[in-house]
């Protein structure tokens, strides 16, 4: 998992909540604590990489995890998705 930068604004990471609020919504699904920490880990990353606007960030979280069951792990300490 990756670990909270300290040096985000309060804008940035309610635009990463809003992000992954958004994913839930469009995929009509339930906020599980092990969905969210995926959906989480993945924004915060794609943050990293650059994507620093609401739009870019949820439709890069839709298009990688299509679906609630593609955040599934295998193990409870994996963090490879299906």
């Amino acid at each position: 998992m990756t670990d909270f930068d300290p040096s985000l604004q309060l804008a940035d990471v309610s635009m990463l909540s809003d992000a992954v609020r958004t994913w839930y919504r469009h995929n009509h699904a339930t906020p599980t604590e092990q969905s969210t920490q995926l959906l989480c880990s993945a924004a915060f990353d794609l943050y990293n990489q650059g994507h620093r606007t609401r739009e870019e960030l949820v439709t890069l979280l839709i298009t990688k995890f299509d679906c609630l069951h593609s955040l599934d792990v295998n193990a409870p300490t994996s963090t490879s998705h299906h």
